[in-house]
């Protein structure tokens, strides 16, 4: 029993001084990981990082700090490292085999962010769709489309195909073309369709609304007719322009061309 006791007290001598230094450098270090990861959240506050993005890399930064001093403090213990590294190493490289779509949508998210080509309520074009930035997510964008369903666009995708914003310079064009008979007067056709454009509460003044001949057409002379509005305003102008255009070409007897069918009797 005596032996024992006298081992013992030689293993307490021997390894408390590392157990001792291995504490404090856990205790030391925790406190340090948190004032890290509280800080480095402050300052992607500051540079205006969306809040997903600040939680997930302040996460990730906790986690691959907490595992360094992880293997720190078992290196003050006396244990070989070399091979616990290798093995954090191996499951490292397969975890990201495995994961591999979705650390590229990661890496899509990350960029996304950082380089901000849209914010949440922006109206863009991407992947085919159209639709209004609900929620940017780590690893997914998802959009409002225009019939108010919802698109879950991978971020991967998004990062590197072209997207389109509306919103970002806050006017619009409206493209339209209207064909009107060869027989229309043309000064007298661009004089109604402007009319109609200068007289809609939402088409701008600056810049100014245009109604130009577009092209000679088979059937009609095409006229290019191109009002400006806010972006939020882009449906209503559309929608009120064509209606009362139908209105004021009909009002001042000018031909709106369409097929014909005629019969022919035997």
């Amino acid at each position: 029993m005596l032996e024992y006791l006298d081992q013992a007290k030689e293993l307490v001598i021997k390894y408390a001084p590392d157990v001792f230094m291995a504490l404090a450098i856990l205790i030391i270090g925790l406190f340090a990981i948190k004032v890290l990861v509280k800080t480095s959240k402050k300052i992607m506050n500051k540079q205006g990082l969306e809040i997903s993005l600040q939680k997930f890399l302040g996460n990730l930064l906790g986690w691959i700090l907490k595992v360094l001093l992880f293997i720190t403090v078992i290196a003050k213990l006396g244990v070989e490292t070399a091979s616990f590294a290798a093995i954090i190493a191996a499951a490292g490289l397969a975890i990201g085999l495995a994961l591999q779509g979705s650390l590229a949508n990661f890496a899509g998210g990350v960029l996304i962010m950082i380089f901000k080509p849209f914010k949440i309520g922006d109206l863009v074009e991407a992947q085919g769709e159209i639709g209004v930035i609900k929620e940017i997510e780590i690893f997914t964008t998802k959009l409002t489309g225009l019939s108010n369903k919802e698109i879950i666009i991978p971020n991967a995708s998004l990062s590197n195909g072209t997207i389109v914003n509306y919103t970002t310079e806050g006017t619009r064009r409206v493209d339209l073309v209207i064909g009107v008979s060869y027989d229309a007067d043309i000064k007298q056709t661009k004089d109604v369709l402007m009319a109609v454009l200068t007289a809609h509460k939402n088409v701008l003044k600056d810049p100014l609304p245009s109604v130009s001949v577009l092209e000679l057409a088979d059937s009609s002379v095409n006229f290019a007719v191109r009002p400006w509005c806010k972006t939020e305003d882009y449906w209503t102008v559309y929608f009120d322009v064509m209606e009362n255009t139908k209105i004021a070409l009909d009002k001042a007897g000018i031909e709106i061309p369409y097929p014909h069918q005629v019969e022919i009797k035997k």
